[in-house]
């Protein structure tokens, strides 16, 4: 007996139909909800279609010395937080990848250790495998990716669907005393320089001295000889000065000394995190008083307290260690007590690690407290001097931002504020790339035209 057609229709047209609706429903699930924190669909929609024709920059993504090898490529979706997939599905147009240097405190043998003579070199080293990182990106995928010499070159290649690099450096530390490697760094496409990391250095104080390395806050009151003469020569070079993490003193004096807008490229206002590496309100008024950008970042710790909880781990864990309870939420976010420079080695890296540690199990801020952090910095310093950086790679991420795949939920925090879509366009690059074109326009003009013909 045959099987009636109708019947078979039935048989195999109602399987097939059930598999088309939940096929649809969960790429429907994927385009909406995959990743998506609970903004409504009408929010998401239109976050996707503003990134559709929005310049979007991330100010500050550290790149990691091992990017691009086994289990960490550039053109596949992976663990880490930046890569070329990620950028790519959240529709980033370009970012600052941040040739880091930094003495080889946690990596060298038998670390961690004191200041030796290998530190300098071994930050050098870590500055030139991150260059070669970025230069090997853009000459093993062309057509996706290029580095961005100007503000004008940053424009054409989000026209034309390429990621866009910036390239800034953070930490004077490598560059020992010798200012010419500043022009070197320009010359091979470097375009934002920052002094200061964790610990002081040769050319300014940092907002986070550290004294495993016998560090003193102020302990240059600011900026050294050869940190004032660095201003005047970024200035000359059209170099964007980030000053996230500088002290105060230093800030001021870099305020005082530069003809150029300022950039904090990774920094959160200190009204909501009270210690010195974020930005008081009077730091913000000078950076907006040069005609400059804040970037507010999106880093759990300096957007919202630790919680009572972690506190109380922390003070247990100092009471092993015969350090009094936590005086300010600053001494709970690094090894910063002034006796622990008498430690030895070994007693130092056990704390750490354990702080560290307990840091990690810390819950993470939300995308609402970043846009807190960013209504507030608004309030104070105006639309035109705020905008927005990850510091991924290095500690950053928010619930519901993540990675770079993430920016459009970032998008729909502000749009759910009220904020403008042309507000949204400042805040995403357009703040940015006005301090890079009047930086680049007061260089001295036999400089400026090189940065439209330099090449890796």
């Amino acid at each position: 007996m045959t099987t009636p057609r109708s019947r078979k229709a039935l048989f195999t047209g109602v399987p097939l139909a059930l598999a088309l609706v939940v096929g649809a429903g969960l790429a429907a699930w994927d385009h909406w909800w995959r990743d998506n924190p609970g903004y409504p669909v009408k929010v998401m929609e239109q976050a996707r279609q503003l990134h559709e024709r929005l310049l979007s920059f991330d100010s500050h993504i550290t790149v990691p010395l091992d990017f691009g090898t086994a289990g960490n490529e550039a053109d596949k979706d992976g663990k880490g937080q930046f890569d070329l997939v990620k950028a790519n599905r959240g529709q980033l147009s370009g970012a600052a990848l941040t040739i880091f240097g930094w003495p080889e405190l946690w990596n060298g043998p038998n670390a961690p250790h004191k200041p030796t003579a290998g530190f300098v070199e071994e930050a050098r080293n870590q500055q030139e495998v991150r260059y070669k990182i970025i230069t090997g990106l853009v000459r093993d995928f062309p057509n996706q990716v290029a580095i961005a010499y100007t503000p004008d070159d940053f424009r054409r290649l989000h026209g034309e669907g390429k990621f866009a690099i910036f390239i800034s450096m953070l930490n004077a530390y490598p560059l020992g005393h010798d200012l010419s490697l500043l022009d070197l760094w320009t010359a091979r496409g470097m375009r934002m320089f920052g002094f200061s990391y964790i610990g002081n250095n040769d050319w300014a104080d940092s907002s986070r001295p550290l004294p495993f390395f016998n560090d003193s806050p102020d302990a240059l009151g600011g900026l050294s000889d050869i940190g004032k003469q660095a201003v005047k020569r970024l200035n000359d070079l059209g170099v964007i000065i980030d000053v996230s993490q500088m002290s105060t003193q230093a800030l001021e004096q870099v305020a005082q000394l530069s003809r150029t807008p300022l950039v904090a490229s990774h920094s959160a206002p200190r009204a909501m995190v009270d210690i010195p590496r974020n930005l008081s309100d009077k730091e913000m008024q000078l950076i907006k008083a040069s005609g400059g950008v804040v970037q507010i970042v999106g880093f759990s710790q300096y957007l919202r307290p630790l919680t009572q909880k972690t506190q109380d781990k922390l003070n247990v864990l100092r009471e092993r260690f015969d350090l009094p309870p936590l005086p300010n939420l600053a001494m709970a976010l690094m090894p910063g007590d002034p006796i622990i420079a008498a430690w030895p080695e070994q007693k130092f890296g056990e704390y750490a690690g354990q702080l560290y540690g307990i840091l990690e199990e810390e819950p993470k801020a939300s995308l609402k407290d970043l846009g807190d952090a960013i209504d507030y910095a608004v309030r104070k310093i105006g639309i035109d001097h705020v905008g927005i950086s990850s510091d991924f790679n290095e500690g950053g991420g928010v619930k519901g931002w993540e990675n770079v795949g993430d920016i459009r939920n970032v998008t729909a925090e502000l749009l759910t504020r009220g904020y403008s879509e042309a507000d949204i366009a400042k805040l995403w690059g357009g703040n940015f790339l006005r301090v890079w074109d009047q930086a680049q326009k007061a260089a001295s003009p036999a400089i400026a035209s090189t940065h439209k013909a330099v090449q890796p």
